[in-house]
């Protein structure tokens, strides 16, 4: 008689998926003869005589292959007290952008002039949100908006490519710069919370499209249980704030048309856009400095676009094509609540 070898748990689990999909029971047979791992089976072909069928397997989606992790995280994050906060005159808002950060990008003096890996993007940021704060101490600032996401890793998979496939040079594993993205977000938000309550915002990227939405997530269980910050970290690709008369937004920037934001935010945003006499939306991945003004009638601007700098440099191919010259920085804008954007901040990175 003969015996079928022994199925592992994994392999059992994978023959189950395959069964839901219509797959032939001796495909599990054709892998063992073949030498190839059941589980390393993504797709296969089924011809008989009235067909000839394309099989695909499901593959997990990315939140539930994060959902153990981040219900461990939400267990397990830290316990903080409510800092209780006396209200001040002439509030205003304070709105921290570290853009296209990317870290894990590679530099290199002897093709760029200049030297940029993983602990030189981190230390970019500290710094950079060390100088804005200190620069905009002046203001009595209430509310602190810091924008996460935005190209903050440089790849999104281990062969060291952006989402779309994109390959990159790379500082380290794409492990250790995801270690070192989220222990620079829970550095900077502390920073920010001696200062003033803060809402955190995440712009999803085209360089890190997975990894810095889980990127996100992790950073919002760790601060779950603090009473002073609030998040908003969906994949939704543009999102809008109100800060008194201020209507505040912010996009990576690579989808929709410059062209098309205005109408696009009236749209989107309707009561928000007809309550805010002052509009403005920041925009990032172009790396450089960028202003855009559409009037709606004389001295009534219908909104300003902004594009930021960044604190990384030009890598192999942006110096090989001539992409050269933009200012390193990191940016951050005061709002009043009454008069609009009162004050811009620029920390320049050296």
């Amino acid at each position: 008689m003969e015996h079928r070898p022994r199925l592992t748990a994994e392999e059992f689990e994978i023959i189950k998926a395959w069964r839901k999909r219509g797959a032939l029971p001796q495909l599990f047979e054709e892998c063992k003869a073949a030498g190839i791992e059941i589980k390393d089976v993504r797709h296969f072909w089924h011809k008989s005589k009235k067909f000839s069928i394309f099989a695909k397997r499901d593959t997990p989606s990315l939140d539930k292959l994060f959902a153990p992790i981040l219900a461990d995280l939400r267990e397990y994050s830290p316990t903080f007290e409510r800092i209780e906060r006396q209200p001040v005159d002439q509030p205003h808002l304070l709105v921290i952008d570290p853009a296209d950060v990317h870290v894990g990008k590679l530099c290199t003096i002897d093709e760029g002039g200049q030297t940029y890996d993983i602990d030189k993007a981190v230390a970019s940021v500290d710094e950079g949100v060390d100088g804005i704060l200190a620069k905009s101490s002046g203001f009595a600032i209430d509310l602190v908006v810091f924008v996460i996401g935005n190209d903050v890793l440089h790849i999104d998979t281990p062969k060291r490519t952006t989402t779309a496939g994109t390959p990159q040079d790379t500082s380290g594993m794409w492990h250790e710069a995801f270690k070192a993205a989220q222990k620079m977000y829970v550095r900077a938000i502390e920073k920010v919370l001696a200062i003033a309550d803060v809402r955190v915002v995440y712009n999803p990227s085209n360089h890190d499209y997975q990894s810095g939405y889980m990127l996100a997530q992790v950073v919002e269980a760790y601060f779950r249980n603090h009473p002073n910050v609030e998040f908003d970290v969906s994949i939704s690709h543009r999102k809008v704030l109100r800060y008194g008369l201020n209507m505040i937004g912010t996009s990576h920037g690579d989808g929709a048309k410059l062209a098309d934001l205005p109408l696009l935010m009236a749209t989107e945003f309707p009561e928000t856009w007809a309550e805010c006499p002052h509009r403005y939306v920041y925009l990032h991945h172009i790396h450089h400095k960028q202003v855009h003004k559409w009037m709606s009638g004389k001295d009534y601007i219908g909104i300003t676009a902004e594009y930021l700098r960044t604190p990384s440099p030009s890598d192999s191919w942006h110096f090989r094509n001539g992409y050269v010259g933009a200012k390193k920085a990191i940016e951050g804008f005061i709002h009043s609540k009454n008069d609009g954007q009162v004050a811009r901040i620029t920390h320049m990175i050296r």
